[in-house]
């Protein structure tokens, strides 16, 4: 029964998702969906546990209700696209 809510939020962007940002790598990776926020914030310990386990710095933490992210790990350092700053990724581009 949790998992239909689940993906009931899900299709309705409501679902819980927890955010994180590393620095080293500069990657931001997305866990979830969640039904709550009280899980999502009781789980965030192990994963910020697993990233820091690898050699991660996290850089920042967020609880987040929103719709299903496209790319659940997007890697800056590996060329994902991803700027912080919002400005488009246009290195290797021809125009």
């Amino acid at each position: 029964m949790k998992e239909l809510w689940i993906k009931i939020l899900q299709l309705v962007g409501k679902a819980f998702w927890v955010e994180i940002i590393t620095e080293n790598p500069k990657c931001t990776y997305y866990f979830g969906p969640f039904l709550n926020e009280a899980e999502a914030i009781a789980a965030k310990t192990g994963y910020v546990e697993d990233l820091t386990n690898e050699g991660a710095s996290i850089f920042s933490l967020q609880i987040k209700r929103c719709q299903q992210p496209q790319n659940l790990t997007i890697e800056e350092d590996l060329g994902g696209g991803f700027d912080r700053g919002g400005k488009p990724n246009l290195l290797g581009q021809s125009l």
